[in-house]
Protein backbone atom coordinates (compact mmCIF):
# COMPACT_ATOMS: atom_id res chain seq x y z
CA UNK A 1 0.00 0.00 0.00
CA UNK A 2 1.40 3.21 -1.33
CA UNK A 3 1.88 6.26 1.26
CA UNK A 4 -0.53 8.37 -0.94
CA UNK A 5 -2.92 5.73 0.00
CA UNK A 6 -2.40 5.45 3.71
CA UNK A 7 -2.35 9.00 4.10
CA UNK A 8 -6.05 9.11 1.59
CA UNK A 9 -7.21 6.98 4.33
CA UNK A 10 -6.20 8.30 7.19
CA UNK A 11 -7.84 11.69 6.01
CA UNK A 12 -10.92 9.94 5.49
CA UNK A 13 -11.44 7.30 8.21
CA UNK A 14 -8.98 8.60 11.25
CA UNK A 15 -11.88 11.13 12.88
CA UNK A 16 -14.61 8.67 12.54
CA UNK A 17 -11.99 5.54 13.70
CA UNK A 18 -11.26 7.38 16.87
CA UNK A 19 -14.71 8.62 17.69
CA UNK A 20 -15.50 4.93 17.70
CA UNK A 21 -12.74 4.00 19.81
CA UNK A 22 -13.67 6.94 22.33
CA UNK A 23 -17.23 5.95 22.37
CA UNK A 24 -15.94 2.44 23.41
CA UNK A 25 -13.15 3.44 25.73
CA UNK A 26 -14.30 6.59 27.13
CA UNK A 27 -10.70 7.46 26.78
CA UNK A 28 -9.58 10.52 24.53
CA UNK A 29 -5.81 9.29 24.68
CA UNK A 30 -6.21 5.84 24.43
CA UNK A 31 -8.73 6.67 21.31
CA UNK A 32 -6.03 8.48 19.49
CA UNK A 33 -3.16 5.91 20.38
CA UNK A 34 -5.46 3.01 19.28
CA UNK A 35 -6.11 5.21 16.06
CA UNK A 36 -2.62 5.74 15.44
CA UNK A 37 -1.69 2.16 16.14
CA UNK A 38 -4.15 1.14 13.80
CA UNK A 39 -3.09 2.97 11.03
CA UNK A 40 0.47 1.96 11.59
CA UNK A 41 -0.16 -1.71 11.42
CA UNK A 42 -2.41 -0.95 8.38
CA UNK A 43 0.82 0.65 6.57
CA UNK A 44 2.90 -2.22 8.09
CA UNK A 45 0.94 -4.69 5.91
CA UNK A 46 3.19 -3.49 2.74
CA UNK A 47 1.32 -4.20 -0.21
CA UNK A 48 -2.23 -4.55 1.26
CA UNK A 49 -1.48 -7.90 0.10
CA UNK A 50 -5.22 -10.04 1.23
CA UNK A 51 -6.60 -6.78 2.42
CA UNK A 52 -10.24 -6.17 0.15
CA UNK A 53 -11.27 -3.96 2.41
CA UNK A 54 -9.04 -1.43 3.91
CA UNK A 55 -11.77 0.38 6.35
CA UNK A 56 -13.24 -2.62 7.67
CA UNK A 57 -9.41 -3.96 8.23
CA UNK A 58 -8.93 -0.33 10.49
CA UNK A 59 -11.76 -1.08 12.75
CA UNK A 60 -11.46 -4.66 13.16
CA UNK A 61 -7.66 -3.83 14.11
CA UNK A 62 -8.96 -1.30 16.52
CA UNK A 63 -11.97 -3.56 17.94
CA UNK A 64 -8.97 -5.76 18.67
CA UNK A 65 -5.99 -3.29 20.07
CA UNK A 66 -8.71 -2.00 22.17
CA UNK A 67 -9.79 -5.37 23.56
CA UNK A 68 -6.19 -6.13 24.26
CA UNK A 69 -5.77 -3.23 26.13
CA UNK A 70 -8.72 -4.03 28.54
CA UNK A 71 -7.57 -7.33 29.13
CA UNK A 72 -3.88 -6.14 30.44
CA UNK A 73 -5.82 -3.70 32.11
CA UNK A 74 -8.00 -6.23 33.80
CA UNK A 75 -4.81 -8.38 34.76
CA UNK A 76 -3.26 -5.87 36.46
CA UNK A 77 -6.18 -4.52 38.17
CA UNK A 78 -5.82 -6.21 41.92
CA UNK A 79 -9.02 -5.97 44.38
CA UNK A 80 -8.29 -3.37 47.74
CA UNK A 81 -9.67 -3.64 50.87
CA UNK A 82 -10.38 -1.01 52.86
CA UNK A 83 -8.09 -0.75 56.19
CA UNK A 84 -11.65 -0.48 58.53
CA UNK A 85 -11.83 -3.84 57.04
CA UNK A 86 -8.47 -4.64 57.63
CA UNK A 87 -9.25 -3.83 61.28
CA UNK A 88 -12.02 -4.94 61.91
CA UNK A 89 -10.98 -8.79 60.83
CA UNK A 90 -13.09 -10.29 63.98
CA UNK A 91 -16.99 -10.17 63.99
CA UNK A 92 -18.40 -8.58 66.55
CA UNK A 93 -19.60 -11.17 69.17
CA UNK A 94 -17.38 -13.29 68.09
CA UNK A 95 -16.05 -16.37 70.04
CA UNK A 96 -12.79 -16.72 71.89
CA UNK A 97 -11.70 -19.22 69.77
CA UNK A 98 -12.98 -17.41 66.17
CA UNK A 99 -10.82 -13.82 68.09
CA UNK A 100 -7.82 -16.20 68.86
CA UNK A 101 -7.94 -17.54 65.16
CA UNK A 102 -8.18 -14.41 63.97
CA UNK A 103 -5.74 -13.04 65.60
CA UNK A 104 -3.73 -15.71 64.75
CA UNK A 105 -4.41 -15.61 61.22
CA UNK A 106 -3.20 -12.09 61.30
CA UNK A 107 0.12 -12.55 63.01
CA UNK A 108 0.87 -15.05 60.28
CA UNK A 109 0.28 -12.92 57.95
CA UNK A 110 2.66 -10.11 59.33
CA UNK A 111 5.18 -12.80 59.85
CA UNK A 112 4.98 -13.65 56.23
CA UNK A 113 5.02 -9.68 55.18
CA UNK A 114 8.38 -9.55 57.03
CA UNK A 115 10.23 -11.91 55.59
CA UNK A 116 9.76 -10.18 52.41
CA UNK A 117 12.73 -7.60 51.22
CA UNK A 118 11.47 -3.98 51.98
CA UNK A 119 11.31 -2.86 48.58
CA UNK A 120 8.69 -5.38 48.50
CA UNK A 121 6.54 -4.68 51.58
CA UNK A 122 6.70 -1.21 50.91
CA UNK A 123 5.32 -1.66 47.72
CA UNK A 124 2.82 -3.79 49.58
CA UNK A 125 2.08 -1.65 52.27
CA UNK A 126 1.22 1.16 49.76
CA UNK A 127 -1.19 -0.75 47.49
CA UNK A 128 -3.24 -2.94 50.00
CA UNK A 129 -2.77 -0.72 52.67
CA UNK A 130 -2.65 3.29 51.66
CA UNK A 131 -4.98 1.54 48.66
CA UNK A 132 -2.53 3.72 46.03
CA UNK A 133 -2.91 1.98 42.03
CA UNK A 134 -0.06 0.75 40.53
CA UNK A 135 1.49 3.46 38.53
CA UNK A 136 1.27 5.74 42.37
CA UNK A 137 3.19 3.59 43.85
CA UNK A 138 5.48 3.23 40.71
CA UNK A 139 5.70 7.28 41.20
CA UNK A 140 6.40 7.06 44.08
CA UNK A 141 9.35 4.78 44.59
CA UNK A 142 10.50 6.00 41.25
CA UNK A 143 10.17 2.71 39.65
CA UNK A 144 8.14 0.84 36.88
CA UNK A 145 4.51 -0.16 36.72
CA UNK A 146 5.69 -3.94 35.76
CA UNK A 147 8.11 -3.77 38.70
CA UNK A 148 5.10 -2.82 41.04
CA UNK A 149 3.49 -5.47 39.67
CA UNK A 150 6.70 -8.76 39.95
CA UNK A 151 6.67 -7.29 43.74
CA UNK A 152 3.05 -7.95 44.37
CA UNK A 153 2.63 -11.10 42.91
CA UNK A 154 5.55 -12.23 44.37
CA UNK A 155 4.07 -10.35 47.86
CA UNK A 156 1.11 -11.97 47.25
CA UNK A 157 2.29 -15.75 46.46
CA UNK A 158 4.67 -15.42 50.13
CA UNK A 159 1.76 -14.21 52.14
CA UNK A 160 -0.73 -16.86 50.69
CA UNK A 161 1.87 -20.11 50.86
CA UNK A 162 2.82 -18.92 54.30
CA UNK A 163 -1.00 -18.63 55.50
CA UNK A 164 -1.36 -22.38 53.55
CA UNK A 165 1.46 -23.72 55.20
CA UNK A 166 0.21 -22.33 58.45
CA UNK A 167 -3.69 -24.16 57.89
CA UNK A 168 -1.43 -27.68 57.01
CA UNK A 169 0.13 -27.48 60.02
CA UNK A 170 3.66 -27.16 58.63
Amino acid sequence: MSDLDIKGLFQQHAKTLQSFLLRKSRDPQLAADLTQESFLRLAEQGSGAGIDNSPAYLYRTASNLLIDHQRQQARRKTDLVPHEMLVEIEEPGASLEERTAALQQLERMQRALNELPLRTRQIFQLNRVDGLTHSQVADELGISDSSVQKHLAKALAHVMQRLAEAADGR
